[in-house]
């Protein structure tokens, strides 16, 4: 069986090394061959574990969970989510920030890049990392939910007193994987303009989480953008 060795941080790969080696790690690997041979492929394939490079496993602070990455030109760099600077803000994100102001007054930004937060210690993680180009969902159940749990798994197992942050019923269904003796958990609809309005707004999570934080003495998040 041939070898997978992803690029990805150093710290990431000891942890997840075991799953690099495992027959649904190469199937992935395979899937994605033949799916660059057929279409156009987001993010691209140095930013497919950028959520990990800007966010090492030990400064995990914070982990919030997406679905799959955005699926038009330009908009996936590998943290959910986000999108790169001069690429206009999806609704979705939009109304993070719209909450953002709300609970801090912090004005939203011109970029909807959040790589600020990934680098401060937020996990910006999808659960699964690709996607074919303006197909919503395309790579979903083809091996990238079980490394990503496996990725959860291991914080919560690893590590204590982070917060995970779950937003809409997809990313409340991975609360099963989370000791919750360990962490806490935060959880509200999803920011979509489909549900925000049903309990994501007002939902204070971003002050809620430098809370948690400075309960246990650990640096806030600075949420600014601009």
């Amino acid at each position: 069986m041939e070898k997978v060795n992803p690029v990805i941080d150093e710290s990431w790969k000891t942890v997840l090394g075991a799953e690099f080696e495992k027959i649904y790690f190469q199937d992935i690997k395979k899937f994605l061959l033949e799916e660059k041979q057929k279409y156009r492929i987001y993010p691209p394939g140095r930013m497919i574990f950028n959520a990990f490079d800007h966010t090492p496993f030990d400064r995990v602070k914070v982990v919030l969970l997406g679905q799959d990455p955005y699926h038009g030109p330009g908009q996936a760099h590998g943290l959910c989510f986000s999108v790169p600077a001069g690429i206009p803000k999806p609704p979705s994100l939009n109304n993070i920030l719209k909450e953002l102001q709300s609970d801090l007054g912090l004005v939203p930004p011109v970029s909807g890049d959040l790589t600020r937060w990934a680098d401060q210690g937020v996990l910006l993680l999808n659960a699964t990392l690709t996607v074919r180009e303006n197909q919503a969902g395309s790579h979903q159940n083809h091996g990238w939910e079980t490394f990503t749990d496996a990725a959860i798994s291991q914080l919560s197992l690893l590590r204590s007193e982070l917060v995970f942050v779950l937003w809409g019923n997809f990313a409340i269904a991975k609360r099963s994987l989370i000791d919750e003796s360990r962490h806490h958990i935060l959880t509200a609809v999803h920011p979509s303009p489909l549900s925000a309005h049903r309990g994501f707004f007002g939902c204070r999570h971003f002050s809620k989480i430098n809370n948690l934080l400075r309960q246990q003495g650990v640096n806030e998040i600075d949420w600014s953008l601009s």
